[in-house]
């Protein structure tokens, strides 16, 4: 017996209603939700859902798919304007084609239906020339400051004695000087913030920083798109980067630029760097991203007094860091918590315990806010106030997920366990009749996290601790 397979080719926003259709059916969206995603009426959902699970897939395709429109231009009329345009009307541009199809032929077509018929038919036609665009020189910011322009250039800093660094850098528009870089393994925002940083302690706050469209920086568009998450189309508004969120605390105007032309100070930068401070590297031997740094902060000085330029305003443009503001409380992630019933937050796949504190005992049903710092150090803030804090037990399913991981990497002769199925692979427990049943509540289900190894450091009587399995 055979049985027949049968292709369906379905576009992105068919693709986009099975994704959500189905995420409604394994109980994650309720149907406002669903409807609210797609954009359509609840009673609608109902009609959709129903021929899904009738028919499967194909109830997403519409009905006219693969079916001649009614108002297609006929053969006729499509063979008659590839054989004028090779023939009568050859060399003829597609404007003026169009134009004399209609006051010589009395053929009313569009500019872009002729366009389609030729390229169809396989009929080149010839486009007016266009001349270069022209670009203008923008010209300096007044005032050092003004604006900073920052950027990353992944290289072969170190010409094959080391790995392939990326250099994070920031240059002011007024003077040319580069007031802050560092060499990271790659881009990222902890480089792009540790460089602020030098420039924040070193001059101060710029007015403005202009930078180019990584999804990092803050969105120039604050309203949620079908390309983002489900959480912020159902918010309306996209989230805040981290840069962002710290662009905002220091009071920094954010320009994105639009071509890398745009930001052409810092792009020339890197080419002289690329000569320049790989030359310098070589001469002083540097082999890992450590030395390379070292070798940076002795050249950049150097650099800075060869190449700037004075600014065309003697006042600067700095701002100063807004009073009352912690640096270290800046220059970190934020993450934002719902606490537990039992004072607990999960953090990246592992459970910190809050402490009662002399204003509150218990903080359950809170927002809270964790600020992680790049050395490892966890802190925990509600409404400003730092909450004293513990390393959590580990819950069953960490330590199931623990078990198992050290069963697979066991490489020696023994006895191997077979590795436990995760929570979300099981099949659910049966419902007990309890007051969610009563109440009409869906029961739902811990899903493993998705991280138990990472290293944090919570400050408190717990002290240096780290987070995981313990020995």
């Amino acid at each position: 017996m055979s049985i027949m397979e049968k292709t369906v080719t379905l576009n992105p926003q068919e693709q986009k209603r099975i994704k959500v259709l189905n995420q409604h059916l394994q109980g994650e969206l309720s149907i406002a939700q669903v409807a609210s995603l797609l954009n359509c009426t609840q009673r609608h959902v109902y009609r959709v859902k129903a021929r899904y699970q009738e028919t499967g897939v194909e109830a997403m395709m519409h009905g006219n798919r693969g079916k001649r429109s009614s108002r297609r231009i006929s053969d006729e009329i499509r063979q008659q304007v590839s054989s004028l345009v090779q023939g009568k009307y050859a060399g003829c541009n597609q404007h003026h084609v169009r134009d004399l199809l209609e006051e010589r032929e009395g053929i009313q077509l569009s500019r872009a239906s002729v366009r389609r018929i030729l390229h169809e038919a396989g009929v080149w036609v010839v486009q007016p020339a266009t001349g270069p665009k022209h670009r203008l020189r923008r010209p300096r910011s007044r005032q050092e400051g003004q604006l900073l322009q920052i950027d990353a250039s992944p290289h072969e800093w170190l010409q094959g004695r080391g790995p392939r660094l990326s250099l994070v850098g920031g240059i002011d528009d007024a003077t040319g000087k580069v007031l802050g870089a560092i060499f990271r393994e790659q881009e990222d925002q902890q480089g792009y913030m540790q460089m602020l940083r030098q420039v924040v302690e070193s001059s101060g706050c710029p007015q403005a920083i202009y930078h180019d469209r990584h999804t990092m920086f803050p969105k120039h568009s604050k309203q949620a798109s079908e390309a983002d998450s489900v959480p912020e189309q159902l918010a309306g508004q996209r989230t805040e980067t981290q840069l962002g969120r710290l662009f905002t605390q220091l009071s920094i105007t954010s320009i994105a630029a639009r071509s890398p032309q745009a930001k052409g100070r810092i792009e020339r930068l890197w080419g002289t760097f690329q000569d320049r401070l790989v030359s310098e590297l070589r001469l002083e031997g540097a082999k890992t991203l450590e030395e390379a740094n070292g070798v940076l902060q002795t050249f950049l000085p150097r650099f800075n007094a060869r190449f700037a330029v004075p600014a065309a305003e003697t006042p600067l443009g700095w701002q100063a860091v807004p009073e009352g503001l912690s640096l270290d409380e800046c220059f970190c992630l934020h993450e934002e918590r719902t606490v537990a019933s039992d004072n607990t937050i999960s953090y990246h796949g592992s459970r910190v315990q809050l402490l009662p504190t002399g204003q509150r005992r218990s903080f359950a049903r809170t927002r809270v806010c964790v600020h992680e710092h790049f050395d490892g150090q966890l802190l925990i803030f509600w409404q400003g106030q730092a909450l004293p804090s513990r390393l959590a037990p580990p819950d069953p399913a960490q330590l199931r997920q623990a078990v198992s991981m050290l069963v697979v990497s066991a490489s020696g002769g023994g006895l191997a366990l077979p590795p436990l199925l995760p929570m979300h692979s099981r099949a659910p427990s049966p419902p007990t009749g309890g007051r969610s049943r009563r109440l009409g509540r869906r029961r739902r289900r811990r899903r493993l996290p998705r991280r138990t190894n990472r290293k944090l450091v919570i400050p408190g009587e717990a002290g240096r601790l780290r987070l995981g399995l313990p020995d």
